[in-house]
C-alpha cells in the first residue's frame, strides 16, 4: 500500500494528467480558426459545453452519493477512461460540428468524477495542512488545464496532435491512480440535501465565503479560456506568418496557466500563516488589477505584456484553493461535502456566462477593454472576503488567521 507522500503524488500527477482534457479543444481555437470557419459561438461552447457537463456531473454525483459508494479511485480511473475516449472521438468528426460541442459536455461530466473526487481522496491525508493541501491539488489542476496549450505549441499547429495527446494522457491517469491508497481521515458525506445546501446561502459566514469564491470565478475561466486567443491576435500584429504567432502564443499561454500551479501552492502554505482572507484579497486584487490593464498592452511590446500575463497568472489562481477551504472549515463537518458541492456547482454555472459574454465584448469594444470588464468579479470578491474577515466566526479559519 502507498504511503501518504506516495498517494499525494500519485493523485497529485491524475490529476495533472486527466485534466488536460479540460482545455484539450479549447487551446486548439487559433488553429481551428486558421484552418476552419470557427464562429464566436462555436470557440465558445469548446469551453462553455465543459463547464455545464461538470456542473450535471457534480450534481449527479453528489445527489446519489457516487464517491461514497464506490471506491474514489475507481470512480476517478473509470471517469478518465470515458473521458479519454470521447475526446479521442473528436478526431473522427468535423471539429465544428455540434457533435463536438456533445462531446465537450460528456467530456465535463466525467471531470466531475475527477477533479472533486481526486480533492476527496487527497483530504483524506490532511492533517492541519488544508490550505496546503487544497492549493497542491489546484495546482494539479492548474497543470493539467495549461498542457494542451503546451501540446498544441509543441505540435505546431496540428491541432490533432493536442487532442491525441490529452486523451493518452487521461489513459495514463486512468492507470496509476490505482495505485493511491486512503488516507485516515476518510469519511462518507451525507447524501446531497437541497434543503441543507441552502445553508451555503443563509448562513453568513458561509454567504460571504462563496460571494468571494463567485468573484474568483467570475474572472477565472473566462481568462483561461481568452487569454490563448488574445495573445493570438496580439502576436498576429507582431508577426509576419500567423503560423508563428500561433506558435508563439501557445507558448504563452501555456506559461500563462501553468504558474498558476506554483501561485496555487505556495500561496496555500502563506495562506495557512497569515490567514485565508488577507491572501484571497490581496490576489484578487492583483489579478483584477491585470485584468484592467492587459488590454491596453494589446499589440504592444511583447515583453511587458508577457511579465503582465504571467503576474495575472499567478494572482488568478493563487487564491482558489483557499475559497475551498474556507468553506471547509466554516461548515459542520458532516455538511462539508454538500458545501462544496455548492460551492462548486454556484462557481461553474457562473463561468457559462462570462465565457460567453468575452467575444461579444471584443467586438463591441476591442480586446484593450474587452478584458477589464472581468475586474468586477475579483474586486467584489475582495469585498466579500472583508465581510467576512469581520464575522466573528472567521477565527474557525486557517486555525484562527483570518
Amino acid at each position: 500500500m502507498a504511503g501518504r507522500n506516495t498517494s499525494i503524488a500519485i493523485i497529485a500527477c491524475g490529476q495533472v494528467a486527466a485534466m488536460t482534457l479540460w482545455f484539450s479543444a479549447t487551446a486548439i481555437i487559433p488553429a481551428l480558426q486558421l484552418e476552419y470557419a470557427l464562429s464566436p459561438t462555436m470557440a465558445s461552447l469548446f469551453t462553455s459545453a465543459v463547464q455545464l457537463g461538470f456542473v450535471a456531473g457534480t450534481l449527479i454525483s453528489a445527489f446519489w452519493g457516487l464517491a461514497d459508494r464506490f471506491d474514489t479511485r475507481a470512480l476517478f480511473m473509470w471517469s478518465a477512461l470515458v473521458a479519454s475516449g470521447v475526446n479521442g472521438t473528436i478526431l473522427l468528426i468535423d471539429p465544428t460540428s455540434m457533435a463536438v460541442i456533445v462531446l465537450r459536455f460528456i467530456t465535463g461530466m466525467c471531470m466531475a468524477g475527477i477533479y472533486p473526487v481526486g480533492m476527496k481522496l487527497a483530504s483524506t491525508w490532511a492533517k492541519g495542512n488544508m490550505g496546503v493541501l487544497l492549493g497542491l491539488l489546484v495546482g494539479a489542476l492548474t497543470l493539467g488545464s495549461a498542457a494542451p496549450h503546451l501540446f498544441n505549441a509543441l505540435g505546431g499547429i496540428d491541432w490533432r496532435l493536442t487532442l491525441g495527446t490529452g486523451s493518452v494522457a487521461a489513459l495514463f491517469a486512468a492507470f496509476i491512480i490505482r495505485f493511491a491508497s486512503i488516507g485516515p481521515a476518510h469519511a462518507k458525506s451525507p447524501p446531497f440535501n437541497p434543503r441543507l445546501a441552502l445553508k451555503a446561502i443563509s448562513s453568513p459566514p458561509l454567504r460571504w465565503a462563496n460571494l468571494g469564491y463567485l468573484g474568483h470565478m467570475w474572472e477565472l475561466y473566462a481568462m483561461w479560456a481568452w487569454i490563448g486567443v488574445f495573445l493570438n491576435a496580439s502576436f498576429v500584429l507582431s508577426f509576419d506568418n500567423p503560423a508563428d504567432a500561433v506558435l508563439m502564443a501557445g507558448y504563452v499561454t501555456f506559461a500563462t496557466i501553468a504558474v498558476g500551479a506554483f501561485g496555487a501552492f505556495f500561496c496555500g502554505i502563506i495562506a495557512d500563516r497569515i490567514g485565508r482572507t488577507t491572501l484571497t484579497m490581496a490576489a484578487m486584487i492583483t489579478s483584477g488589477t491585470c485584468a484592467v490593464i492587459i488590454g491596453f498592452l494589446f499589440g504592444g511590446n511583447l515583453v511587458f505584456l508577457i511579465i503582465v500575463c504571467l503576474i495575472w497568472g499567478i494572482s488568478i489562481v493563487g487564491d482558489s484553493a483557499q475559497f475551498s477551504a474556507s468553506v471547509a472549515e466554516l461548515s459542520e463537518p458532516s455538511t462539508i461535502g454538500t458545501m462544496l458541492t455548492v460551492q462548486t456547482s454556484l462557481g461553474f454555472l457562473l463561468t457559462l456566462f462570462t465565457i460567453h459574454l468575452v467575444p461579444y465584448l471584443v467586438d463591441m469594444v476591442g480586446w484593450t477593454y474587452a478584458f477589464a470588464f472581468l475586474a468586477i468579479g475579483p474586486y467584489f470578491g475582495v469585498y466579500a472576503m472583508w465581510r467576512l474577515r469581520q464575522r466573528p466566526e472567521a477565527v474557525k479559519l486557517a486555525s484562527g488567521r483570518r
